[in-house]
């Protein structure tokens, strides 16, 4: 009997330890390939990899200047990191996975009083429809059809990217599908159809510190949002500029520039700008990150570094050695005829010179030359040196007026002072402060 009890506990044991595995097996089949769990919804990919070279099917940034890339129901958040579900952002857009992948996106901006509740929301373009985001929160009454908000825009778009007014001539939005360019002004909801035939198919399209970005495969073409103009050499490799891959480079190829300024300056359509060596930083635009630029980017004709930069009406002047380039600040930057011209004769000195700075609504632009200051006035003719004064700093990098007072940088410090009056009389510099590096994006 001992025995028979022994044998039967053999056999059951061993039932026991066949059938576990089979069960195992059954588990591990309903789950994804490469996911512990199963997910609740069955419709997703397998993660992609930008650095790949995958084509984007949009791109665009939140309110909060985060930049978003999206492909199939996969998103990534900024420039680096892997991808994920789409919907662990933007539920609603999952609920609508029938429609296909995001067409289109893009971010308004429109600060007009009548239209301000759309402003800094982001619209995601799926065929037909249109949905409105904003704290990555679905609008009430959206999804909508596209043309009930947006007359006279097509479906089934391939891309879309914002125009503030002073880059376009009003709020707008670019529209693409195929070649054809479908601009949309805000304000008047009229829409004027374009043919860019020089400019590849855009697949998406997005605005990044006031340049315009065509991507059509793992490649783009930056663009004049006016004109369509493409100027050098296009297509470039996405992955060495918007993204972190191995084997290829960041950025435009430029390590951040040192805190030691050459000028500064914000223009009459508040555009905030920092020059360091041959290089600019776009302060106002912080939101979407500090980046350097080639000056020539901005302002073509001017080569190398400059010496001090002002602004005065809509003009922004910057000052090179002993000339002087005068820049009219509308849309975009443009050379007015004549120039560059002597500095002599424009404003009465020779170059070069250390600083300048000009106080809001005043017509009176102080330049900083070895240690003392020259005040010239901007309203009479000739211009000519009306006071100088003799300043308590010596060797001054660059200067500005705002609303905090005066500041005078000097390396990696500067000095601030109430007024430019104060800065005139005063026999000794006050304490110094450190340049924040976090707030210009540059290097101690």
């Amino acid at each position: 009997m001992k025995l028979l009890l022994v044998v039967l506990c053999g056999f059951l044991a061993l039932a026991l330890s066949l059938a576990a595995p089979a069960q195992h097996d059954v588990e591990m089949a309903d789950a994804p390939v490469g996911n512990p769990q199963p997910e609740e919804h069955s419709h997703y990919d397998s993660k992609f990899d930008r650095c790949d070279g995958i084509e984007f099917d949009a791109v665009a940034p939140d309110e909060k200047g985060t930049m978003f890339f999206f492909k199939g129901d996969h998103l990534w958040k900024g420039f680096s990191g892997p991808s994920e579900h789409a919907n662990g952002t933007f539920q609603e857009l999952d609920e609508y996975h029938h429609l296909g992948h995001v067409d289109a996106a893009f971010r308004m901006h429109n600060k007009d009083e009548d239209a301000l509740k759309d402003h800094d929301h982001i619209f995601f373009f799926l065929d037909d429809k249109v949905f409105s985001y904003y704290n990555h929160t679905l609008e009430k009454g959206f999804p909508l059809e596209i043309q009930q908000v947006f007359p006279g825009v097509p479906s089934h778009l391939d891309a879309a990217v914002e125009c503030p007014r002073g880059e376009c001539v009003t709020d707008s939005v670019l529209f693409f599908k195929g070649s054809e360019v479908f601009n949309y002004d805000i304000k008047t909801k009229t829409v004027k159809k374009k043919v860019w035939g020089h400019l590849p198919n855009c697949t998406s399209a997005f605005r990044w510190l006031e340049h315009y970005y065509c991507l059509h495969g793992h490649n783009f073409t930056r663009f004049h949002p006016v004109s369509g103009e493409v100027v050098g050499a296009y297509p470039k490799d996405a992955r060495n500029y918007f993204m972190t891959c191995p084997n290829f480079g960041h950025g435009a190829g430029h390590s951040k520039p040192r805190c030691k300024f050459d000028a500064i300056s914000t223009d009459d359509q508040g555009r905030s700008y920092v020059f360091i060596e041959n290089l600019y930083i776009r302060l106002d635009s912080h939101r979407d990150g500090s980046h350097p630029f080639p000056i020539a980017r901005s302002w073509k004709e001017i080569s190398g570094h400059v010496d001090a930069v002002f602004a005065y009406g809509d003009k922004l002047y910057i000052i090179q050695g002993n000339q002087i380039y005068i820049y009219k600040s509308a849309a975009h930057y443009t050379l007015i005829e004549g120039y560059p011209k002597p500095l002599k004769e424009e404003l009465g000195i020779e170059g070069p010179v250390n600083a300048a700075f000009l106080c809001a609504n005043e017509h009176v632009v102080h330049i900083i030359k070895d240690q003392k200051m020259m005040d010239i006035d901007l309203a009479a003719t000739p211009r000519v040196v009306k006071i100088e004064f003799p300043i308590p700093i010596a060797k001054a990098d660059a200067a500005m007026c705002d609303a905090d007072g005066v500041k005078v940088y000097v390396g990696p410090i500067y000095y601030q002072y109430q007024s430019p009056r104060i800065l005139a009389v005063g026999k000794i510099s006050p304490a110094p402060f450190k340049i924040s590096a976090e707030k210009f994006g540059c290097e101690e």
